[in-house]
């Protein structure tokens, strides 16, 4: 890898260019070597503007190509778990767009493929990776607001003609609350340390026509220790502009995201400890897409820790819950 980590994405659609394809063609470390998506001709334009060598419309081509180190997976949902397999066979590091799979048995044979041939499998929370994240988890790990005892986290966005696999259950395996509630979902559970479920109750409006996904979730999560966690999205919200909103409850403080707003218990008084620096150069979208894949590529190069995803089969018996409380209208316990 003298010459960086030698890597391909796998799917180009918006993600892939937004985020994947411009930051990997320039970061230090990586090589990106080739893009592989059905559509030939966009994937050819897309290698043209950022250099890439190689372009592949089929898959399996790709995995027989010997100069590879690692993939990225951005292909519609109901592929990730298939191209994560097929990737891991052929003995190739994995760092798959969310969710990993769409079943937690899915999960579950990713994670022993990716042990049995010792590779690393990252999956994409890019939240995590957010820098004003990574100042409130800093916050939280050092006990200084006390105990988390509630998450209220949302995203609505604003009503609008959409096509695509994404609107397909089929495919995309959920609509709002797999696209935008689950990465919320994921946020407040790894910033509170993965507490267990103990129930959920959740409310889903699914859009007209046989196979449509969901276009608004409400959700209520109880968890051991006594944490509540609130989720509120929607796809067809009917105002001015997009909501997006994160905000943490603990038994000495509190904390909202975008900007980044701590508040600490001080002698009885609630005092303004939010972090100051220079503002950020690039979007929190983005930097946090750019922190991890240069965090993919520190542990692939053994620079940093290795934490297999097992968080991930907690996460998807949640989200499966979610559904099914949806679906029946009633609690779910665990």
């Amino acid at each position: 890898m003298k010459d960086g980590v030698r890597i391909a994405v796998v799917g180009t659609g918006a993600i892939a260019q937004l985020t994947h394809i411009p930051v990997l063609a320039k970061m230090r470390g990586a090589s990106l070597v080739a893009l592989c998506d059905n559509d030939g001709a966009k994937a050819r334009a897309l290698a043209d503007r950022f250099g890439v060598p190689d372009v592949y419309t089929d898959f399996e081509e790709l995995l027989d190509s010997d100069e590879l180190d690692a993939v990225v997976i951005a292909t519609p949902n109901h592929l990730h778990e298939p191209h994560v397999l097929s990737a891991l066979r052929k003995k190739l590091h994995v760092l798959c767009e969310r969710p990993l799979a769409l079943s937690a048995r899915g999960i579950d044979r990713c994670l022993a493929a990716a042990q049995k041939v010792d590779r690393i499998l990252a999956v994409g929370h890019n939240h995590r990776f957010r820098s004003d994240v990574q100042a409130l988890d800093q916050f939280l790990r050092n006990g200084e607001l006390g105990q988390v005892t509630s998450i209220r986290a949302g995203a609505l966005f604003v009503k609008k003609a959409s096509d695509g696999w994404r609107t397909r259950r089929a495919e995309a395996g959920g609509g709002v609350f797999l696209e935008h509630g689950f990465p919320l979902l994921d946020l407040a559970t790894w910033l509170a340390d993965e507490p267990a479920p103990v129930r959920v109750v959740a409310s889903m409006r699914r859009a007209r026509g046989a196979g449509a996904v969901e276009e608004a979730m409400q959700l209520f999560l109880e968890c051991a220790g006594g944490l509540v966690v609130n989720i509120d999205v929607s796809s067809s919200y009917v105002g001015d502009e997009d909501r997006w909103w994160f905000e943490v409850h603990a038994t000495r403080g509190s904390a909202r995201l975008s900007p980044l707003r701590v508040i600490k218990e001080l002698n009885g008084r609630a005092v303004d400890v939010s972090p100051t620096g220079a503002a950020a150069r690039e979007s929190a979208f983005l930097q946090s897409y750019r922190a991890e894949l240069a965090h993919f590529l520190a542990v692939i190069r053994g620079e940093a820790p290795y934490e297999p995803p097992t968080d991930q089969q907690q996460l998807q018996r949640v989200v499966e819950a979610v559904y099914k409380a949806a679906d029946d209208g009633k609690e779910i316990r665990f």
